[in-house]
């Protein structure tokens, strides 16, 4: 059984400080010698990047709604392994899910499936002997939720902390924390949240660095520990990328023609895909890698920011998300970058790009031209789409089978105006009814963000269409 010490750090509302304080903690105990586990509730990239800076291991998300609840602690495991200590940053307010579905995906759910008790981030500024009403209902809404903590968050004086600790006696909740408000950090942010690590690396090297002071300065590490080491074993499931790429069968598929996992095809082993990293490209789940990597493959970073041609030898590519609207003039003067990538799909390789990835191989993106791969012109715009989906594979493609169900997730400020000549990648049917994305030849590209520890077929399929070991698959590997 797993029995790695954790906590859940969630507050009722976003905008409390649950950045500051997990991401405090999380620098603050590695700079004690520590291993430390950083971890975020749901589908967000950026905090987590934080999370990689503050503790020196890959920063990993917990989405229940994208791989299933039946994944949380079996990722958190995978993620946590040889570490003396993880925590766990929670979304939104600790009891907001997915919208319409209950707890789902929440940070209550997750901390759930974890049995990791919650400490409570509580904004304090505008309030003194109230905060214990507050405590009290968050205490008290879900009995199976364990709230073993309060840290109080912009706390004005002495005199301020002394009624919240007074006012908190009664709850039975301890305080293990007060930060003043004197010292809150500005950490800069931009229309899609916080300004990633790889944009600010000194500056946000700085951040944390403030962050771990403030932490160090007003909370009780010694507390905080003793409740994370009094969380129960939690599972004696560890993810493994090889097991799931394994189990995934030839093709994607959900496993061999009796059932039992089938082994990878000597074909595959060495195939190298590039990936698409630096400042404009950071949105990414480190298990993609991983999983890619499991599947045979050679995985190349590079960056179009400056790299002007593709890693030698490259067979397939994989652009994720990230920010070309910020980096749209950089990019589109990359021109000899651009043709390579143009090159790359005319031949049949396999693309795979999300989001930003789709942006950059649109025809243009606000006037500048992009990689010109797909017949779509993108342009910022005001509306922010956001939310989780329920997708189907509308044709067979480099990572599915038609068929193939997944859950994403959309975040962006851009629209694209496609022209055609091109099939659309899903099928849309939650929240609403339509068509998305772009599938030509070996192309996929699309807005949905999607987690490949759910449908681990998608990385084996997509390396054995980089090694030509597939041309099309029989529907199958649905959820």
């Amino acid at each position: 059984m797993v029995t790695i010490p954790r906590l859940v750090i969630a507050a009722p509302s976003s905008g409390s400080g649950k950045t500051t304080v997990a991401t405090g903690l999380m620098a603050a105990f590695a700079g004690r010698g520590l291993a430390v586990s950083g971890h975020k509730v749901g589908p967000d990239y950026i905090d987590p990047g934080y999370h990689t800076l503050a503790t020196g291991r890959p920063g990993r998300n917990l989405d229940a709604y994208m791989c299933g609840p039946e994944l949380i602690a079996p990722l958190f495991a995978h993620g946590a392994q040889g570490c003396d200590l993880a925590v766990v940053e929670g979304v939104m307010g600790l009891y907001d899910g997915a919208s319409g579905l209950g707890e789902l995906a929440s940070t209550a759910h997750v901390a759930k499936l974890l049995r990791a008790p919650v400490v409570l981030v509580v904004d304090a500024s505008s309030q003194s002997r109230s905060v214990a009403a507050l405590v009290h209902g968050f205490a008290s809404w879900d009995p199976e939720v364990r709230i073993g903590g309060v840290i109080l968050n912009k706390v004005g004086s002495e005199r301020h902390e002394t009624l919240l600790r007074e006012a908190l006696e009664e709850s039975g909740v301890p305080v293990l924390g007060a930060l003043r408000r004197a010292g809150q950090l500005a950490v800069p942010s931009r229309h899609l949240g916080l300004v990633p690590v790889a944009e600010r690396r000194g500056d946000a090297v700085d951040a944390v660095a403030a962050m771990a002071g403030q932490v160090l300065a007003g909370c009780d590490l010694e507390g905080l520990l003793a409740l994370a080491r009094s969380a129960p074993p939690v599972t004696d499931e560890v993810w493994d990328a090889a097991g799931a790429v394994a189990s995934a069968g030839p093709g994607g598929s959900s496993a061999g023609p009796d059932g039992a996992p089938e082994a990878l095809d000597s074909a595959s082993a060495g195939v190298r895909i590039a990936v698409a990293s630096g400042a404009a490209f950071t949105f990414s789940y480190a298990e993609h890698s991983e999983l890619l990597t499991a599947a045979g493959a050679e995985v190349v970073p590079f960056d179009p920011l400056r790299d002007e041609s593709l890693p030698e030898g490259t067979r397939g590519l994989v652009i994720g998300g990230g920010f070309p609207e910020v980096y749209g003039p950089e990019l589109s003067a990359n021109e000899p970058l651009r043709e390579a990538v143009a090159e790359l799909a005319a031949s049949g390789a396999p693309l795979a790009a999300e989001c930003a990835g789709l942006l950059y191989l649109a025809r243009s993106l606000d006037g500048l031209p992009m990689c010109g791969v797909l017949n779509a012109e993108g342009r910022m715009s005001q509306r922010l789409t956001l939310g989780y989906r329920d997708a189907v594979a509308l044709t067979d493609n480099v990572l599915a089978a038609a068929g193939t169900r997944m859950r994403g997730h959309e975040f962006h400020r851009t629209v694209l105006e496609p022209g055609a000549g091109d099939e659309p990648a899903w099928g849309m049917h939650r929240p609403e009814r339509r068509v998305e994305g772009f599938v030509r030849r070996g192309v996929h590209a699309s807005y949905l963000h999607t987690h490949w520890a759910a449908v681990p077929g998608t990385a084996r399929r997509f390396v054995e269409k980089c090694a030509g070991r597939i041309t099309s698959t029989a529907p199958g590997g649905t959820r």
